[in-house]
């Protein structure tokens, strides 16, 4: 598709002299078990989100389990599409030119490369920033963060990855097979054209920018949920509070140990043009180290639920011998509460009452 290339020949230059080779037979059958426990997690996990969204759809906690399921969604999307075509390019010992001889196969691996990749992060970053306005703004989140706004948000976030995927299809440039003869991204072998590294650069930046602001308004959350609990002498409803806090902390360390090596080494590509000395193997090794995000998310949904923890809690005190501490903030379960509590302790007409002292009764 680039100037003097034809599109049948379109990213068949790296198939000549490869360095990266893997086991047909070990690949083929971990792609599958990966797929497969891929697939069973993320559905076990949707069925969960939905049943807890049926109990809190006209609660405030609706807004976070439809994000929490449009995030399980897609990585069940991620792992069916660009699972099947790995293991299809496996069963085909890799013989691109036989069955992509007009690129349109690596074109859509490439494409579903980049959407899934990056749709998940920009979740868990628009995650994030609801819960930060739903703790530190709960009377504007109630009434402006409706289920119909949320829909909206996962909408545009979709629209808006969809877009960085096709963006090189709309510009006429072809995704590249890459050295491991296994998938399809952008150039990342000899980029000298300053659109490669755009790209490259564009991918990068915004995968980091996502965990930034997750990492941002996750700190601002706990934050002030602590200073809630420190200023308000009731000990109720924060439950759904700190389940959510919990498994976003959750997501948001997951995201960034598996996706991390992948993002750092793209931005080395981008940056260091043609003189990146990335390897291959570290490459695949950083792509694999990604797959592995698609497959921890749901079990933080399955895992860090309320009625889980409290069993593990109650596991781990039996096993000490010792009371730890009164867990008081998972008995209730509304979310209402909570909201109260967080407005409450900020409004100053909540600083002028003061309680009784009990030796007043007597007299």
């Amino acid at each position: 598709m680039n100037g003097s290339k034809s599109p049948g020949l379109a990213g068949f230059g790296v198939l000549r002299n490869t360095t990266c080779h893997t086991e047909k037979k070990i690949s083929v059958f971990f792609s599958i078990i990966f797929m497969t426990v891929g697939i069973l997690s993320n559905s076990l996990a949707i069925a969960i989100l939905m049943k807890a969204y049926q109990r809190f759809r006209q609660k405030s906690k609706a807004s976070f389990l439809l994000l929490a399921s449009g995030l399980v969604v897609t990585d069940l999307f991620g792992h069916l599409i660009n699972g099947a075509i790995a293991v299809f390019v496996y069963a085909s010992d890799k013989d691109w030119i036989r069955f992509n001889q007009y690129n349109i196969l690596c074109s859509v691996f490439g494409i579903c490369m980049v959407f899934f990749g990056l749709c998940p992060l920009f979740l868990g970053s628009v995650m994030a920033v609801e819960r930060c306005i739903g703790v530190t703004k709960p009377i504007f989140h109630s009434t402006k963060m409706t289920s119909r706004h949320v829909k909206m948000m996962l909408t545009m976030v979709c629209l808006f990855a969809v877009l960085i995927a096709l963006l090189p299809i709309l510009r006429f440039r072809a995704y590249q097979i890459q050295a491991s003869r296994t998938w399809c991204f952008y150039k990342t072998e000899h980029v000298e054209d300053w659109e490669d590294r755009f790209y490259l650069l564009l991918f990068s930046c915004l995968g980091l920018l996502a965990l930034a602001i997750s990492f941002l308004c996750n700190a601002v959350t706990g934050i002030t949920l602590l200073r809630v609990k420190l200023k308000s002498q009731q000990r109720q409803g924060r439950s759904h509070h700190f389940e959510m806090i919990i498994q976003l902390l959750a997501i948001m360390c997951v995201s960034c140990i598996c996706w991390s090596p992948f993002l750092v080494t793209m931005a080395r590509i981008g940056i260091n043009e043609s003189r990146s000395k990335e390897t291959c193997e570290t490459i695949l090794f950083a792509l694999r180290m990604a797959t592995w995000n698609q497959i921890l998310d749901p079990w933080v949904y399955i895992l860090l639920r309320k009625a889980v923890l409290r069993n593990l809690y109650k596991i781990t005190r039996g096993c000490c011998g010792v009371h730890i501490v009164n867990l008081h903030v998972w008995e209730l379960s509304s979310i209402k509460n909570s909201l109260k509590v967080a407005a409450i302790s900020e409004s100053p007409s909540s600083k002028q009452i003061n309680p009784r002292p009990l030796s007043s009764r007597g007299q």
